[in-house]
């Protein structure tokens, strides 16, 4: 992890100078063992927890250091290797994926995760999570890139008495014909729901959006859906398509989602109480949601 770099007031600092504790553990599922880190804010006290579903390309050090400022702000973050069903990999390099084969060069490490495996391996992430100190209540959230989008959705409907708020950026096939489909998940979810589309995007077409947010209205779960002037995959800083004002804003609308899940859970005591002056974006007004009152 020594790589891992951010700014933070103006100057940049490695992962180990901004002394975020991480550790890199295996938990157990029905089919091996899944590599997970576990980032857990500075300081003493419980913490509410966050699980990050990776996008398709693996875990790299994007995903890590997005996942290490999430933790920042004051909350565990689970970051599960959820292709560890395929054999030893080495991480990739979004540039040269995008610029080659998408399909041939990621499709077999996607091809071994899907939906209903994460959620199932879910099950096990929340065991680990029961069993340990430290964690502010028993609510949790869950935030999801590109394919992980759709798996947010899916264990918040698999898990509805667990997470509170599961948000999806730039999540693609959020509304098919097939029996995995994330919007056959959200009749059950009780958590707060957050929608992030790109715009032109040919995995989630204006047609499959109304699709979902058409099973979202009826299930009655509060959810709000936007569309960002961006292309898909703006959110992951080494996408080339990476727009990091645009990213800002997504992140600002995450944070919120999650204030807004625990406050409703009546976790108000272990909110994040260390905010970093690059996290300080986290204080916005209210946002109002579909199927709660203003």
């Amino acid at each position: 992890m020594a790589g891992l770099s951010g700014h933070i007031g103006g100057k940049e600092q490695t992962v180990e100078e901004r002394k975020v504790p991480a550790e890199q553990i295996k938990i157990r599922t029905n089919y091996g063992e899944c590599p997970v880190r576990v980032l857990t804010p500075a300081g003493v006290g419980s913490w509410p927890v966050v699980i990050f579903y990776m996008d398709g390309l693996g875990i790299r050090p994007a995903a890590a250091e997005m996942a290490h400022r999430l933790s920042e702000v004051g909350y565990i973050v689970l970051l599960p290797d959820l292709c560890y069903r395929f054999d030893p990999y080495t991480p990739f390099v979004p540039k040269e994926v995008f610029a080659g084969d998408f399909c041939a060069l990621v499709g077999p490490l996607m091809s071994t995760t899907a939906n209903d495996k994460a959620a199932e391996d879910t099950g096990a992430f929340l065991a680990y999570l029961d069993s340990r100190d430290h964690i502010a209540g028993s609510k949790i959230g869950a935030v999801g890139f590109c394919m992980g989008g759709g798996m947010a959705i899916a264990v918040a409907g698999t898990y509805p008495d667990r997470f509170t708020a599961a948000a999806s950026f730039h999540g693609g096939n959020l509304a098919t014909d097939a029996p995995t489909s994330p919007h056959l998940f959200v009749s059950k979810p009780k958590a707060r729901i957050y929608i992030a589309a790109a715009e032109n995007d040919a995995s989630y077409p204006s047609e499959m959006a109304a699709r979902f947010e058409t099973a979202l209205a009826k299930s009655g779960v509060a959810y709000r859906a936007k569309s960002y002037a961006a292309a898909y995959g703006w959110m992951m800083p080494d996408f080339p398509v990476y727009d990091h004002a645009v990213a800002d804003r997504g992140r600002r609308e995450m944070l919120q989602l999650f204030r807004n899940g625990f406050q409703k859970d009546e976790m108000t005591s272990f909110l994040p109480r260390r905010m970093s002056a690059m996290a300080a974006f986290s204080i916005v007004k209210q946002t109002h949601f579909a199927g709660q009152p203003t």
